[in-house]
């Protein structure tokens, strides 16, 4: 069975469209589909979903639901073993589709979900530190603390359905004039501060920008990339290095691979987890090795 978890009021007719299409894409084939009834519901809707059996889970939408579905798997018994997560990007940005090479259009999307192909990737989790209870967040393609979160907590839903990622943009234009955070990183037992410290699970970040330029899916590695100075000029550098796939050789920029590494800030400076702010510091952040079965191409067929 396969259970696909979608917004019904994102982006206006958008999600009618996209039922009727899937409708008629999935005649004949075992497919239920679950609407979300409101803000940060899809979790929840996933956990139910894997209890009740489906051997492949789709998150319907962009980053933000793949981020809320995948925390739903991962909450459900057993349910990083019996069941995959599959993607149909209708998002903003979708990077970790990106990721997946699966396809943005909606047909060929859900062709790739027929067809089946599984590989099994690293899942990355966040542990807030200090705050009592047990909050673990899991995260597929990157997280990150400083300047790019506080960014995040600036952009306007408004202009996000007129502009789309443009509105990612304009936020860290604004950001720029105000003073800088300072995130303490510790990685190795080395304690550094920088203003923008990004952690990836694969390459990309904002689209298609190999921001972690060493990064795999399945390297049992968090890939860290730093940004130790913030200004006009090293923002320069670092975006023509992006542009190039040159990262790695920029020295505006720090390229780092752990296991594990903890990060820290003494004004409340937030995290997030793929482009949403989820928290403030301090939190530590590790990965589970090999721990998610994703359905996307170059992999082999799912069994059963």
């Amino acid at each position: 069975m396969i259970r696909v978890i979608f917004n019904p009021t994102a982006r206006g007719d958008k999600a009618r469209a996209f039922q009727e299409t899937l409708g008629r894409l999935s005649q004949g084939s075992q497919v239920a589909l679950h609407p979300t009834t409101g803000p940060s519901t899809a979790a929840a809707i996933a956990t139910s979903a894997v209890e009740a059996g489906c051997s492949i889970l789709v998150a319907a939408g962009g980053d933000g639901t793949v981020n809320e579905v995948l925390n739903g798997l991962a909450s459900a018994k057993d349910g990083l073993q019996s069941t995959a997560l599959a993607i149909l990007p209708l998002g903003t940005v979708n990077v970790f589709a990106k990721e997946l090479g699966i396809p943005s259009q909606l047909e060929a999307a859900w062709q790739v979900i027929l067809d089946g192909a599984e590989r099994t990737v690293d899942l990355p989790f966040v542990d807030p530190i200090n705050t009592g209870i047990s909050s673990r967040r899991y995260f597929a393609q990157m997280a990150g603390a400083g300047m790019d979160s506080v960014a995040i907590g600036r952009v306007r839903w408004e202009l996000k359905k007129k502009a789309g990622q443009f509105a990612y943009l304009w936020a860290c234009v604004e950001t720029l004039g105000q003073q800088q955070p300072r995130v303490e990183f510790e990685i190795n037992g080395t304690k550094r501060v920088a203003p923008l410290i990004g952690v990836g699970n694969g390459r990309f970040y904002g689209g298609r920008f190999p921001a972690f330029p060493k990064a795999r899916l399945d390297d049992g590695l968090l890939d860290v990339t730093v940004i130790p100075r913030v200004n006009p000029i090293t923002i320069l550098r670092v975006l023509l290095a992006l542009q190039r796939d040159r990262l790695a050789d920029c020295s505006a920029a720090l390229c780092l691979q752990t296991s594990e590494l903890r990060l820290r800030a003494s004004d409340g400076t937030p995290w997030h987890v793929e482009g949403d702010v989820a928290g403030d510091l301090p939190v530590s952040i590790g990965i589970r090795p090999r721990a998610l079965r994703v359905v996307g191409p170059g992999g082999p067929k799912l069994k059963g």
